[in-house]
């Protein structure tokens, strides 16, 4: 049965509510689910935890739902591309859990699979490990991290097809993987998207087993957080 729906608000309408936990893929710009982002932000819900690996930039991204108000805390691992995040942190508007960048990904990938918690290394004797449980193993401490499971997740793929079976192309791959299964609702945005049997087995990153609705990515420019250029030298003329 096809997972496509006409919209994204469509996609979201009876999903959505105040106060859930909502997992969002990409990494700064690169991999967002623009329109699904949208959405949300068209549908006024609010005091949302978002787990992302960081809040997009003032305007972009996961930025406009801080720009809505929307957001009462916020699960991520680096969030320096934003000055309202700054702001609403420091003001006391916006609660914080920094989460270490493997940590994070190692926290929705466990949600997705099953497992509760695991131990890690990364933290230890830091601000991280403050109020989790330590334990020994080998003579060496450890900090219990607890998986992450989410209400909805939303990604972003370069290709899916009907059945909700996702490809991603590049960095833009990056957290969306791990994001998509650990939704209990999952979400996806795709810039392409075929029959079955449109995509070769082997390709396939997110299984369609994980997915439950689809939509087509609206064409938009694809945003850089920060475009650096070199010069090219000026060619000697003939």
């Amino acid at each position: 049965m096809s997972k496509v729906q006409a919209s994204a608000s469509e996609a979201l309408h009876d999903v959505l509510r105040d106060g859930m936990v909502l997992a969002v893929g990409g990494f700064g710009l690169s991999g967002i689910p623009a329109d699904l982002i949208d959405a949300v932000r068209a549908s006024g819900v609010k005091d949302l935890t978002v787990v992302s690996n960081n809040m997009g930039i003032d305007g972009k991204g996961l930025g406009v739902l801080l720009e809505a108000g929307q957001v009462r805390r916020v699960i991520a691992s680096y969030v320096g591309e934003n000055k309202l995040f700054a702001e609403q942190f420091l003001a006391g508007v916006l609660e914080v859990e920094f989460s270490p960048q493997g940590t994070l990904a190692e926290r929705l990938r466990a949600g997705g699979a099953g497992i509760p918690a695991f131990y890690t290394k990364t933290g230890v004797g830091t601000l991280i490990a403050e109020g989790k449980p330590l334990a020994d193993f080998d003579g060496e401490t450890f900090l219990q991290e607890r998986g992450i499971v989410a209400d909805v997740a939303l990604v972003r793929a370069w290709r899916a097809d009907t059945l909700g079976n996702l490809e991603y192309r590049f960095t833009a791959r990056n957290f969306n993987p791990v994001v998509a299964t650990a939704g209990l609702v999952t979400i996806a945005e795709a810039e392409v998207i075929v029959e079955p049997g449109g995509i070769d087995p082997n390709h396939v990153i997110t299984p369609g087993v994980y997915v439950q609705r689809l939509i087509q990515a609206s064409a938009r420019v694809k945003d850089i957080e920060q475009r650096t250029v070199r010069s090219r030298p000026v060619l000697a003329s003939l």
